[in-house]
């Protein structure tokens, strides 16, 4: 009878100690996932331009391969950008409260007003085009929830927005980050399912970014404002 409770102890304190690993891990985890977030914070903070080249991969239900394309990003803190896609494809700039989406092949440009739009869907989404470039945690934590961190050959951070506007059209948006904690790329997650993943190479910090951001489009050009009359 001694040896049965004897062996019975030592089952259950066997039990103990693995149930003490597993949690000391979890917490080990949770603490890793705060490491991870911040210090990427704290790289941003040093970065006042950025550039880089980018390959986009678009993911659609519809289409049995996905749409790939090239092209350019630039930014400059804390939110103007600049996204050149393909050969005169499409150019998306961002100047303070301004965002002009410029179709040179169609000489049509649309323009978003920030600042005059209210509070909409379209606003919330678009914002989070710079959702790779947040400059502290409270600036992250106030756009976003934080759903995981997953770690492999590279590090992501899945976020979802906290604007239900947003959420409509974006329910989540992936941060792709080199081991080193510099960003490497971003995947937005649209609510119809489909998915834009974009790469980032040949990054530099603290280019000059001078006229990147300039808003004039030619005359010739037909230009309209989608947001104009839908603020809410």
């Amino acid at each position: 009878m001694v040896s049965f409770y004897s062996a019975l102890e030592r089952r259950e304190s066997g039990v103990k100690r693995l149930l003490i690993v597993i949690l000391l891990g979890l917490q080990a985890w949770a603490v890793d996932e705060n490491a991870i977030v911040n210090g990427w914070l704290a790289n941003q903070t040093n970065i006042q331009s950025w550039s880089a080249t980018f390959k986009q991969t678009r993911t659609i239900k519809a289409l049995a391969q996905p749409l790939v394309s090239t092209g350019r990003i630039w930014f400059a803190a804390p939110q103007n950008f600049r996204w050149e896609l393909g050969t005169d494809q499409t150019i998306a700039i961002r100047s303070n409260e301004t965002m002009l989406v410029i179709y040179p092949k169609f000489q049509r440009a649309e323009k978003y007003d920030f600042e005059n739009a209210g509070r909409s869907e379209w606003k919330d989404a678009l914002a989070l085009l710079q959702s790779g470039f947040p400059r502290s945690r409270e600036q992250l934590d106030e756009q976003f929830d934080l759903l995981s961190v997953g770690t492999n050959q590279i590090i992501e951070l899945n976020l979802q927005p906290k604007s239900s506007g947003a959420r409509k059209l974006m329910p989540q948006i992936n941060l792709l980050l080199t081991t080193n904690l510099l960003l490497a790329g971003t995947e937005l997650v649209f609510a119809d399912g489909s998915r834009m993943r974009n790469e980032f190479g040949n990054a530099r910090t603290n280019v000059d970014v001078a006229g990147r951001f300039n808003l004039t489009i030619p005359p010739e050009f037909e230009l309209v404002e989608p947001m104009k009359g839908k603020a809410r």
